[in-house]
């Protein structure tokens, strides 16, 4: 799964710190979800989309290769 929260981050003009602030986590888990190596929990996607307007499906994204893992 790929996520867009460096792009929205940079629409919003937000840091990273700020956004971690908003949503009750580190800049490091911010930052480790940006880089693709951290896929949030849903409650968690919930507050980033939140905080940008937008639905969950419209920030992170779902790849087919993600459709064949168990």
């Amino acid at each position: 799964m790929r996520n867009r929260i460096k792009v929205e981050r940079a629409e919003h003009n937000l840091t990273q710190e700020e956004l971690a602030r908003l949503v009750n986590v580190s800049r490091q888990t911010i930052n480790t979800m940006e880089a693709n190596k951290y896929i949030p929990s849903t409650l968690l996607a919930l507050k980033i989309a939140r905080v940008f307007k937008k639905q969950v499906e419209e920030i992170f994204i779902l790849e087919e290769h993600d459709l064949l893992m168990n």
